[in-house]
């Protein structure tokens, strides 16, 4: 049995860890490794929320896709995460629809 645990504890060491990229569109993967993310289950609007503290930087799951927002700040995107109907706020604030280009990366 110890053997079987350090055996399998020395084949997870040798794994390398892959990161994640998601494809938002813009014809290119983004590279989730800096981005903190986390699984909605609370909305029907969103799937999931990744956010990049330091580039303000914020992919959201949407319907199945992904979508890239660019100078988020943190405030907003806590609002998100704390505000009653995630997909409201979201739909109000950060959707380009309503937003314009405000949130657009270039």
């Amino acid at each position: 049995m110890v053997r079987a645990l350090i055996l399998l504890l020395a084949q997870l060491a040798d794994t390398p860890i892959v990161s994640e990229a998601v494809d938002t569109g813009e014809h290119r993967l983004v590279d989730l490794r800096t981005f903190e993310c986390r699984d909605i289950t609370r909305s029907t609007v969103l799937q999931r929320v990744c956010y990049d503290r330091a580039q303000q930087d914020l992919i959201v799951a949407s319907n199945g896709a992904y979508h890239r927002y660019c100078g988020v700040t943190a405030d907003t995107v806590e609002r998100l995460l704390g505000a009653p109907s995630m997909g409201q706020f979201f739909n109000r604030t950060i959707r380009r629809e309503a937003a314009g280009s405000r949130y657009d990366c270039t």
